[in-house]
């Protein structure tokens, strides 16, 4: 009998940090407070540019004495290359290690119970997204208790259908904001912590309530398109990021879009209407003229 899905992750990696000063290294760089770790399995994070933009994101695990990175396995190379920049005379090891692991997320179900040399956490950002798994290299998932293996594809619908978004599907690393992604509503980033890469622009957005733009999730009448342009009546204002049938998250302007709204104007992605439906976790709305949240 099953009790829950679980989606092996071909497409993620994994970067350990290790050594006396990691902890240290980590914590003043990237966005989110690695103190946290003393109290939740887990944290969601990410490295900027000294401009406040996403470079990599990434969920951050303590294993032991060291720190496993689970980020894009494309990007973890990059990652690992990046942190040992940061390093200079630090006592840090720093290695992709991602051929010799497996990463799965399992949802739907209680917590699972996973025999062997398995790190398995809860999902920080939403707790209806589950948990997370990072195993050695070729493990049998279908070996799990309880578990029906499912897609990639099926955890991404779950995905889209709870509004998280995901970098490189849903905003193109390097050319966006924490505020952008939903950093600030997912626990991505610390603004009590003090210094990190890019810590000063994400400060000014948060105190001065400049996010323009975000990730939504929007239904369309009929499926949509993965990077098909988002408009607002004839103007252009925003892109569609991963879908699933006629649902699909996409980054938006939403000033943009609650003027629109206000004159009565159509939002179409690819030509196909769609409407906007915020979740009801996150701590913001469309500003339209009479305030109304879509």
């Amino acid at each position: 009998m099953t009790s829950f899905k679980v989606a092996p992750l071909a497409g993620r990696g994994v970067v350990r940090v290790s050594g006396a000063d990691a902890a240290k290294l980590l914590q003043g760089l990237i966005t989110a407070d690695l103190d946290l770790l003393d109290k939740q399995p887990a944290i969601f994070s990410g490295l900027l540019t000294p401009q406040g933009k996403i470079l990599f994101d990434f969920f951050v695990v303590k294993s032991g004495e060291e720190f496993l990175l689970e980020t894009l396995r494309e990007k973890a190379a990059d990652l690992a290359k990046r942190l040992t920049f940061y390093k200079l005379r630090a006592k840090a090891d720093i290695a992709d290690i991602s051929d010799a692991h497996s990463v799965a997320v399992l949802w739907g179900g209680p917590e699972p119970s996973i025999k062997g040399a398995v790190v398995v956490y809860p999902d920080p950002r939403r707790e209806e997204l589950g948990w997370r798994a990072i195993a050695p290299a070729g493990f049998d998932w279908a070996s799990v208790s309880g578990a029906e293996v499912v897609t990639e594809q099926a955890y991404h619908e779950h995905r889209i259908s709870v509004g998280a978004p995901e970098g490189g599907q849903d905003y193109l690393l390097g050319d966006t904001f924490p505020h952008e992604a939903l950093f600030d509503q997912t626990g991505g980033v610390s603004f009590t912590k003090g210094c990190f890469v890019g810590q000063e622009v994400v400060s000014r957005m948060e105190h001065r309530s400049t996010a323009r733009k975000r990730v939504v999730p929007i239904v369309g009448q009929e499926p949509l398109q993965p990077g098909a342009d988002v408009k607002a009546g004839e103007a252009v204002v925003g892109t569609v990021g991963s879908t699933a049938g006629n649902r699909g998250l996409a980054l938006l302007r939403l000033d943009r879009v609650g003027e629109a709204m206000s004159k009565g104007q159509p939002i179409t992605a690819g030509g196909v209407s769609v409407s906007i439906e915020l979740p009801t976790w996150v701590r913001f709305s469309i500003p339209t003229k009479d305030a109304a949240q879509v």
